[in-house]
């Protein structure tokens, strides 16, 4: 029989904390996107050299972190920071935290994490509304932050 250790991890078994926030329903996500980076590149010519050429490493860019779940109707540390960072305007500084997202394996504890450093809202949505669907009401909030760290559990 196969060793359990050699198959990939499942997806959906991930767990995500905010510092400074001790509040459950806080972390209860159904799903985390745009975990991703992108390196761009410069293409640069050479005199003499016409078959190729150079690419050059350029800036490194993130995308935001999207975090979906059901709508929770109450006011939460969660809610409130994304409140304030977004309907507050510049009038106060943005207050940063650090969001952290842990895939988990079969007894829930961490293999790989990814925490992302001063993060904050930039984006706040809820699903259509449909009355000829049987469907949850969806929220979904988007993160900008500056960069992020993997770090593996061995």
């Amino acid at each position: 029989m196969a060793d359990p250790a050699a198959y990939p991890p499942v997806s959906f078994s991930f767990s995500l904390s905010f510092s400074g926030s001790s509040e459950p329903s806080d972390a209860a996500f159904q799903e985390a996107s745009g975990i991703n980076v992108d390196m761009n590149t410069e293409e640069m010519g050479s005199e003499g050299e016409n078959r190729f050429k150079y690419r050059l490493p350029g800036k490194t860019k993130y995308s935001n972190l999207v975090l979906k779940r059901g709508v929770i109707p109450k006011n939460s540390p969660l809610f409130t920071w994304c409140d304030q960072t977004l309907n507050q305007g510049l009038a106060e500084p943005i207050q940063t935290k650090t969001i952290t997202v842990a895939l988990l394996d079969d007894k829930q504890n961490i293999l790989i994490s990814w925490v992302f450093q001063d993060a904050y809202p930039v984006k706040w949505s809820v699903s259509e509304f449909k009355s000829m669907e049987n469907a949850y009401a969806v929220e979904s909030i988007e993160f900008a932050y500056n960069y992020f760290e993997t770090k593996k559990n061995s």
